[in-house]
C-alpha cells in the first residue's frame, strides 16, 4: 500500500475517533457546569482546556462556557476541536479517494459540509449527540464495507491509538475538580459503559470498580487495555515479519510497556495517581504515533494536538 494512502486512512481513523471523543467530554463537563452552581466556571473551563491540549490566551482574564465551546467545537483552526476533526477526516478521504468508499467519502463530506460555524447554547447537546451518531456512522460504514486488509487495519491502528487516548483524557477530567467533578456514573455514561459496567459487576457502584472497568477491562472496546490491545493486533497484522525474525518494533514496545504497567502494578496505586498515570498513557499514544509515522508514513509530516512534540 502506499505510504499516502495508509496515512490518510490511519488519520481517518483517527480523526473519527477525536471527534466523537471530544462530543463525549465536553458534553459531560458543560452540563456539568450548568447543574452545578458552586463549581468555579474559570478554574473548571481552564482545566478542561489544559486536558484538551488546548490553552487559553495569556491575557485572557476569564474563561467561560462559551470560550471552551469556541475552541474545542468550532474553531475549524484549533487541532484539538470537533470541526478540525471533521474537516481532517474529510481532507484524508478526499486524498485517499481511490481506496476510500463512495459511502464513506458521502457520509464524511455531509458531515463536514453540515458542521456549524456556531452553536446555540440551548440546543449544544443536541449538536454533541449529532456529532456522536456522525462518528458511529462513519465507523459503521467501514466496518461494513471494508475487507480486513491493510485499509482495514491502518483505519483500525489510527482509531485505536486515538481511542486509548481520548478515553484517558476522560479519565483525567475526573480529577479536575475532585470534590465537584462529574460522578463515575457519568463518567461512564459518557463512554457508553454504564449498562455493560453493571451487567459486569452485577449491580455494584464505586469509584474503584468504575475506574477499574475503563482501564483494565479486556472485553469492553473503550477502556484502554482493550484499545491498547486492539492497536498490538494491528501492528502485528501490518508488520508480521519483524515479530518473526527479531527485529525491534518500536510502537509495539511502547504499546506493551504501557498495556504491562496498567495490568501489573496494584491498582490501588494507580487510582491514588490517576492523573498522573492517564498523562503516561497520553505520552506513550504519542510515541507510538510518532513511531509509526517514521516506520510507515517517513515522508509525511504528521498532524497533532495542540502542545505536542515529535
Amino acid at each position: 500500500m502506499l505510504s499516502r494512502i495508509a496515512e490518510s486512512l490511519f488519520w481517518i481513523g483517527r480523526y473519527i475517533e477525536r471527534s466523537d471523543g471530544t462530543a463525549r467530554i465536553l458534553d459531560v463537563h458543560l452540563q456539568l457546569l450548568l447543574e452545578d452552581p458552586w463549581i468555579d466556571e474559570d478554574i473548571a473551563c481552564r482545566s478542561l482546556l489544559s486536558v484538551m491540549g488546548s490553552f487559553p490566551a495569556a491575557a485572557q482574564e476569564r474563561v467561560t462556557r462559551g470560550d471552551v465551546l469556541a475552541r474545542l467545537a468550532v474553531d475549524r483552526n484549533n487541532p484539538s476541536s470537533i470541526a478540525y476533526s471533521l474537516q481532517g477526516a474529510r481532507e484524508n478521504a478526499r486524498r485517499a479517494r481511490e481506496i476510500v468508499s463512495t459511502d464513506l467519502w458521502e457520509t464524511l463530506n455531509t458531515t463536514y459540509a453540515r458542521m456549524p460555524r456556531k452553536l446555540n447554547n440551548e440546543k449544544v447537546h443536541d449538536f454533541f449527540k449529532w456529532v456522536r451518531e456522525r462518528s458511529a456512522l462513519a465507523v459503521g460504514v467501514i466496518d461494513s464495507s471494508t475487507s480486513r486488509d491493510e485499509a482495514w487495519q491502518f483505519f483500525t491502528l489510527g482509531r485505536s491509538i486515538e481511542r486509548t487516548d481520548m478515553t484517558a483524557r476522560i479519565l483525567a477530567t475526573r480529577s479536575l475538580t475532585e470534590a465537584s467533578g462529574p460522578s463515575w456514573t457519568t463518567i461512564l455514561r459518557s463512554c457508553g459503559a454504564y449498562e455493560a459496567y453493571l451487567r459486569t459487576y452485577r449491580g455494584v457502584t464505586g469509584a474503584k470498580y468504575a475506574a477499574e472497568f475503563l482501564l483494565l477491562d479486556r472485553l469492553f472496546p473503550r477502556s484502554i487495555i482493550h484499545s491498547i490491545r486492539r492497536a498490538e493486533e494491528c501492528m502485528s497484522a501490518i508488520d508480521p515479519v519483524a515479530d518473526r525474525v527479531g527485529h525491534s518494533n518500536t510502537v509495539l514496545r511502547a504499546l506493551g510497556r504501557i498495556r504491562n504497567d496498567l495490568e501489573y502494578r496494584p491498582f490501588a496505586e494507580i487510582l491514588d495517581e490517576l492523573p498522573a498515570h492517564m498523562e503516561q498513557v497520553q505520552e506513550v499514544t504519542r510515541e507510538a504515533s510518532e513511531a509509526i509515522r517514521a516506520r510507515f508514513f517517513p515522508t509525511q509530516a504528521e498532524p497533532s494536538w495542540i502542545g505536542e512534540t515529535s
